[in-house]
This record gives C-alpha cells, sequence and structure tokens, in this order.
C-alpha cells in the first residue's frame, strides 16, 4: 500500500480525550510510534513500540497481533494519521494520538 500525505487525519484531542476519566482510558492503549528508528531514538512515549511507517505493511501481521486499542504517533500526527487510517480500513480498533510529545503530555497530566 502507498501512503498518500494529504489523507492524512488528526485526533482531535479536545473532543476525544476531554475528561481526566478519559485520559485514563488512554493508558490502556498500545501507543505505536510510526517514526523512524533514529526520530524514536531521540525520544518517544515511555512504553511505546516503535514500528516506522514504511515498515507497517510488512509487519501488519505484528501490528494486528497488538493489544487493542492501538493508538498510533509521531511527530506531527501525520504519518500517524496515514498508519491509523490504513489499519482502520483492516478493522483493527485504533486511533491517531497525533504527535508523541502531545500523546506523551497527556499521559503525564
Amino acid at each position: 500500500m502507498e501512503f498518500n500525505l494529504a489523507d492524512k487525519t488528526k485526533l482531535d484531542f479536545d473532543n476525544t480525550l476531554a475528561s481526566n476519566n478519559e485520559i485514563k482510558i488512554m493508558e490502556k492503549y498500545t501507543i505505536v510510534d510510526v517514526r523512524t528508528v533514529t526520530e524514536f531514538s531521540e525520544g518517544n512515549v515511555e512504553g511505546s513500540i516503535n514500528i516506522p511507517l514504511q515498515e507497517v505493511v510488512d509487519r501488519e501481521a505484528e501490528v494486528m497481533s497488538l493489544e487493542q486499542p492501538i493508538m498510533f504517533c509521531c511527530a506531527s500526527g501525520g504519518r500517524s494519521g496515514q498508519a491509523t487510517q490504513y489499519f482502520k480500513s483492516k478493522g483493527l480498533n485504533c486511533e491517531n494520538g497525533g504527535g508523541w510529545l502531545e500523546v506523551n503530555e497527556m499521559l503525564e497530566n
């Protein structure tokens, strides 16, 4: 599958994770960071799994076997949006968390 950055989606934290109870629910997500290995090594959400976007199709079975729901993240939400769109089309229970720093901040609060 070829990913199209123009088709990116972004999770709206204001509408989706508005309350403390919803933030607690977020802690149940398996977080998959789709940035490159180099980007991931420079900082990431504690406990997240790194599967670079260019590898997600080849590693589809691995992603599908992860505990759901899954939250994808990247640097700004573009690549994670592409991964989310792809895996939702495969029936995976997943969301686009946007940038990893945003996800990290939500988990720390």
